[in-house]
């Protein structure tokens, strides 16, 4: 069980401590795309549509990772594809 415990520690430390969530397509709901991007990020509209019109574009940028899970859900769930790393 120690070993396991050693293993798990470093898989947590491999894991990046801040990521970047990018949004890489808008896909077919672009509309529900930059209403997800303005609660995500506070922008207004047009600010937020030009973020989204200018895809491939960093949404976050040094985020904890599980905050980037749930970014990438809400964007995912308006229908865009999107990158974390």
């Amino acid at each position: 069980a120690a070993g396991a415990d050693a293993d798990q520690r470093r898989a947590e430390d491999a894991a990046p401590a801040e990521v970047t969530v990018t949004l890489t397509e808008v896909g077919a709901t672009k509309v529900a795309v930059i209403k997800a991007v303005r609660e995500i990020t506070g922008l207004g509209l047009v600010d937020a549509k030009k973020l989204v019109d200018a895809t491939p574009a960093k949404i976050k940028e040094n985020i904890p990772a599980d905050e980037a899970a749930k970014i990438k859900e809400a964007l995912e769930a308006a229908g865009a594809s999107v990158e974390v790393k």
